[in-house]
């Protein structure tokens, strides 16, 4: 396989490798788990400066008008660990939201100190609009890759996640 990585990134493994190289460690994993951050980092940061500005949305804002859009309404804690967001972090998310008229939140009925949110129709709206553009997005985000290597990707990468605890 063709590896096309840029320059720096490439002088960047080298540099690492080069003050490293001396001690016992294990460079294959070190530069496999780098890349993923570097890979989530980049892919989310193209995101929220294209098609998620087209909308306003922040990327914890687009999340969780994906999770309720797919799952439907949450609890609050199942929201923030679906989205993976602190709940501090989903609180100012939903308010924001909520302000938009994108989500609502509703006590539960056998327990008022339990809050569900909701997407209304304008959020409903919104996300049915964006996911065709951000769909588009992550296909722009993979043209290099085959079928083939798109689907070991999110095989390997799977895997990753479980061995991380995360599945």
């Amino acid at each position: 396989m063709e590896d096309r990585a840029s320059p720096r990134l490439l002088d960047a493994e080298r540099l690492i490798q080069a003050r490293l190289g001396d001690r016992q460690l294990d460079f294959d994993s070190m530069l496999a788990v780098s890349n993923i951050y570097r890979a989530a980092t980049a892919v989310r940061r193209s995101a929220e400066r294209g098609v998620l500005a087209q909308f306003g949305l922040s990327w914890g804002g687009f999340t969780t008008l994906w999770v309720l859009w797919v799952w439907g309404e949450m609890r609050t804690a199942d929201l923030a660990e679906e989205c993976d967001l602190s709940k501090a972090t989903l609180t100012g998310v939903v308010k924001t939201l909520e302000k938009r008229g994108f989500v609502e939140r509703r006590q539960v009925e056998s327990d008022r100190r339990r809050v569900t949110v909701a997407l209304t129709d304008a959020g409903l709206d919104t996300i049915e609009r964006l996911f065709p553009s951000f769909n588009r997005y992550e296909g722009e985000m993979v043209r290099e890759l085959s079928t083939d290597e798109k689907q070991a990707l999110a095989g390997l990468l799977r895997r990753v996640i479980v061995a991380a605890g995360q599945a």
